[in-house]
């Protein structure tokens, strides 16, 4: 009788065990995703902070050129309409897309400048550009650490046995930050107009 009382509770604190593990591994799995989920946001504000003081100091970078290439008004308009649809941007891809946008119409006002000697003499216009260089830098190493924190999550998303966790708790995948294929192309300035 003893045997069975001994046998029985062994049973039991077995699949307590088991059971235990089970929990510990699911709280654990659980824990390491909003780990890295929150990895991607703070490295997101990163991106976001850089962008910003892009855009903060674009104007500025604009005032300059306009007053020295003042017919290159298209130019400014693409750089206005992707600020706005920035601005208007809700989700991390939007932004990111806004973002891109703003990056092309900037690399056309940049292969502008490079026509013009006065504007490129320019004191003011050097620091700005020094300026917008040194942001530009900065924007694309936030971006990096932005990608290697969503590549780390959505392997681990994508992996056994952290997939099951991911699953039962509906972690979602993240989107890259990447550049739009009309965004890669070389910009094409016609001064014939």
């Amino acid at each position: 009788m003893q045997t069975d009382f001994v046998q029985k509770n062994m049973k039991n604190i077995i699949r307590i065990v088991v059971v235990a593990i089970i929990v510990i591994w699911a709280v654990a799995g659980y824990n390491r995703f909003v780990t890295r989920g929150e990895a991607i946001n703070s490295q997101w504000a990163q991106v976001e902070t850089q962008l910003q003081r892009r855009f903060d100091l674009i104007p500025n970078l604009e005032a300059t050129v306009k007053g020295n290439a003042g017919q290159e008004q298209k130019i400014f308009g693409e750089i206005a309409e992707a600020r706005a649809h920035y601005g208007g941007a809700v989700t991390v891809d939007q932004k990111a897309a806004a973002a891109s946008q703003y990056e092309g119409a900037i690399g056309r006002l940049l292969l502008i400048t490079e026509n013009y000697p006065t504007l490129q003499s320019s004191q003011s216009f050097q620091a700005l550009m020094a300026s917008l260089e040194g942001t530009e830098n900065r924007i694309n190493v936030e971006r990096m650490k932005y990608n290697d924190a969503v590549k780390s999550y959505n392997t681990a998303r994508r992996s056994f046995p952290s997939n099951i966790i991911a699953l039962l708790f509906g972690f979602k995948a993240h989107a890259y930050f990447e550049v739009p294929a009309d965004a890669q192309a070389n910009p094409q300035i016609d001064f014939g107009k």
